[in-house]
């Protein structure tokens, strides 16, 4: 996949969490940014308004001003629920298809389907990307995941949105950094942007989510020895269930991190109560006992929301709630929970594999 410049679209939602596809594509993105829209910051940089990014950027307050940076493409930047392009995006996606940009988008409803970005853009040349179409030929699951050589590790959460993504990218930093071969699979749009490949499963027709799932594993560098597979999801969401459930079954784990966020005592939108930390646990691991056993080895504690002192603290917390290892991978590194991950492997049928036997 060519490097992009994107300019990145998120007008008045910057700071907001659905702008997650632009946090993620700033933080973790191998692509240059030459731009964010968004008037609310308008002549500030990314990394004043969102240091935690650890980027710099301008911010503009429209697609003309933008072009002086020279983008490639415009990135639209959120995900919202029910993935619709917001009103307010409108005019600047048509200009960046009169300015010949390519036009990128994770979101449900397709820039394909719209005939005005469609007649405007074979006027222009303008190319329109939705990164949420999976490919075609996805067949149904087959068993061949059982069977792969990688240790595979999937991410399971509490909720949506709390750092499954973030997570998985961490740690696949912390395994480089220790020597380890490891691959980061993506299962989302905005994974898949940072990662150059993968297929968004919630867009997949349900029946074929886990065929999806195992051929992302399939489809693992011979050269890796781990996956750390994106999970999306949670068991807990109405809406978003059968995603994670496909993911737990189709990608056929021997490991998985369990992600919580703690300014979460519900499902957010819906009001359901999420079960105490040991609770969720056990109920991933009852699921995957019949078929292939899987168990959780290490805790992914989100304290985005919390001070330093506060944060170790509700960290001390997970840990004394399930008894292991538990950290906020994006806030203090992944190395400790890295550690925990190879620790558990040798207790997998994996356990002789170069990277459980590794250390």
């Amino acid at each position: 996949m060519p490097v992009r410049r994107y300019a990145i679209l998120t007008e008045g939602q910057l700071l907001d969490r659905r702008a997650k596809t632009a946090h993620g594509v700033i933080q973790y993105g191998r692509d240059e940014i030459a731009a964010v829209i968004d008037a609310e910051f308008a002549g500030k940089d990314v990394r004043d308004v969102l240091p935690r990014l650890q980027r710099s950027a301008p911010i503009v307050a429209t697609l003309r001003e933008a072009l002086a940076y020279e983008p490639t493409s415009l990135l639209l930047g959120v995900a919202n629920q029910g993935g619709f392009i917001p009103e307010a995006f409108r005019p600047h996606i048509l200009a960046a298809i009169d300015a010949g940009l390519e036009i990128v988008s994770g979101l449900h409803q397709l820039l394909r389907d719209d005939a005005e970005f469609v007649a405007r853009a074979k006027a222009s040349g303008a190319s329109l990307w939705d990164v949420r179409v999976p490919p075609e030929g996805i067949p149904l699951f087959s068993g061949a995941a059982y069977r792969v050589p990688q240790l595979v590790v999937l991410a399971v959460g509490s909720d949506c949105a709390v750092g499954k993504k973030s997570v998985m990218i961490e740690l696949d930093r912390a395994a480089r950094a220790a020597g380890d071969r490891s691959e980061f699979v993506a299962t989302g749009q905005t994974g898949t942007l940072i990662a150059g490949k993968g297929i968004v499963v919630d867009r997949v027709i349900s029946d074929f989510i886990t065929g999806a799932a195992e051929q992302l594993v399939l489809g693992v560098s011979a050269d890796a020895d781990v996956a750390l597979v994106e999970g999306q999801g949670s068991l807990w969401h109405p809406a978003y269930a059968p995603v994670t459930l496909g993911l737990l079954f189709g990608c056929a784990p021997d490991l998985l991190v369990m992600c919580i966020d703690t300014a979460r005592t519900e499902v957010e939108g819906y009001g359901v109560a999420l079960p105490p930390l040991a609770e969720m646990i056990r109920a991933h691991e009852a699921l995957l006992a019949p078929i292939k056993p899987a168990w959780v080895a290490a805790v992914a504690v989100n304290t985005s929301s919390l001070p330093d002192d506060r944060a170790r603290a509700a960290i001390a917390n997970a840990h004394a709630g399930c008894g292991l290892p538990a950290d906020d991978v994006v806030r203090f590194g992944g190395a400790r929970l890295w550690r925990a991950l190879r620790e558990a492997a040798r207790e997998t049928p994996k356990r002789l594999t170069r990277a459980a036997a590794a250390g």
